[in-house]
């Protein structure tokens, strides 16, 4: 088997930069983001929400904003940053009172500080929004089904809801959405390579809703060996491997176990593609975009937000049917890794992300203010994007 290679090519232009100025109208911000206890920010290895926004805080500094970030553990970014864990607590993550803990310093915070908005995005924070003289936006990272559902309804008259996807908002169309704002990466940061090795590549959680047995099964149906890389610690995860991905293991798919970010990278750059079979309406999946960052397309199921990342037969291939898995794969390869490129440089850069959050912190403190908010620009780069998938 094939493994990657740092040998590549000079990746096509890699789209807005993230060190733009603020855009016309718009005014400098305080902005709080509070985030969960998990890991550090941005993380060593897993922890989707700490890197997003520790990218997010860096993008709006570049755009003249002031940020504070209240979080555990080591700060990487530019950030002012209150820390809560001094190491955080990823041994127990699942568990209620680290969330817990977490809100109740964050609160405690928020309240000596003076900030025009608080982005939060930890579980129990939110509970703590009312009555703070700064209006709260949410992002919901995670499904809007279930008792998740029920537990936002109830936020509803206390905080503003940002989805990551149009998918995820049509779940619960009720909720007191502000926007929709799409993950982002610095496309920049990932390596790009045009000549690809055999593998294919599953990466993420090692959940059955991911669909890893699925990945396997239609890359040795495929013909080709697959790696699989991502988290193995909760005791969900281990027993769902332990009874569908270990007895597929061989030597044509080998668990590379969980990887940091400069190794994932590697892995990205040098697949042949990325196998995303989910079982469930995925809110957004991260690993799409930075499989297409390194030049490498997406063989996906048409689930949750898949159509809006994945363009059909430009950057990937969307199937109904894991049946249908093994021929994408083969066809996978006669895509262009620059139109892979380029569709998330101009799509899902960080620049764009925290441009759609400026707008949306804008809107909401001019609604709260009682005036029409500043518009920082002259078009809705959400609707704009989703017109164009």
């Amino acid at each position: 088997m094939n493994m990657p290679s740092r040998a590549g090519q000079a990746p096509p232009a890699a789209g807005p930069s993230d060190t733009a100025t603020s855009l016309p109208g718009s005014r400098r911000l305080r902005i709080a983001l509070t985030l969960p206890p998990w890991f550090d920010v941005p993380p060593r290895a897993y922890g989707g929400i700490e890197a997003l926004m520790a990218d997010l805080a860096d993008a709006l500094i570049a755009l003249g904003h002031d940020v504070v970030i209240v979080g555990a553990g080591v700060n990487g970014t530019r950030a002012r940053f209150l820390r809560t864990y001094e190491t955080p607590p990823s041994a127990r993550l699942g568990e209620a009172l680290p969330e817990v803990l977490q809100a109740a310093w964050a609160d405690r915070y928020l309240d000596d500080l003076e900030v025009d908005i608080v982005h939060d995005n930890s579980l129990a924070g939110p509970l703590t929004a009312r009555g703070r003289a700064a209006p709260t936006v949410l992002t919901a990272h995670g499904p809007c089904e279930g008792e998740m559902v029920r537990y936002y309804r109830a936020l509803c008259s206390d905080v503003h809801m940002v989805a990551i996807s149009q998918a995820q908002q049509r779940l619960a169309r009720d909720l007191n959405w502000a926007g929709t704002v799409h993950n982002a990466i610095r496309v920049a940061d990932f390596p790009y390579r045009v000549r690809k090795n055999d593998y294919v590549l599953f990466l993420g959680r090692f959940n059955r809703t991911k669909g890893a047995h699925l990945a396997i099964d239609a890359a040795r149906r495929a013909g080709r060996p697959i790696l699989l890389a991502g988290k193995l610690q909760e005791t969900e995860e281990r027993e769902y491997f332990d009874a569908e991905v270990r007895p597929r293991l061989g030597p044509d798919a080998q668990f590379v176990g969980e990887v940091d970010m400069a190794a994932k990278q590697e892995l990205y750059a040098g697949a042949h593609c990325l196998v995303f079979p989910i079982q469930w309406e995925e809110p957004f999946g991260l690993v799409m975009i930075e499989a297409m960052a390194c030049g490498s397309p997406v063989v996906a199921l048409r689930r949750g937000s898949v159509p809006e990342i994945v363009v059909q037969g430009v950057t990937g291939f969307v199937r109904d049917d894991p049946a249908e898995l093994p021929a994408a794969i083969d066809q996978a390869g006669g895509l262009d890794p620059a139109a892979c490129r380029r569709h998330v440089a101009r799509h899902f850069d960080v620049s764009i992300m925290a441009r759609g959050y400026e707008r949306v912190y804008a809107r909401i403190i001019g609604d709260r203010a009682g005036r029409s908010a500043p518009t920082p620009g002259p078009r809705d780069w959400a609707s704009d994007l989703h017109a164009a998938l």
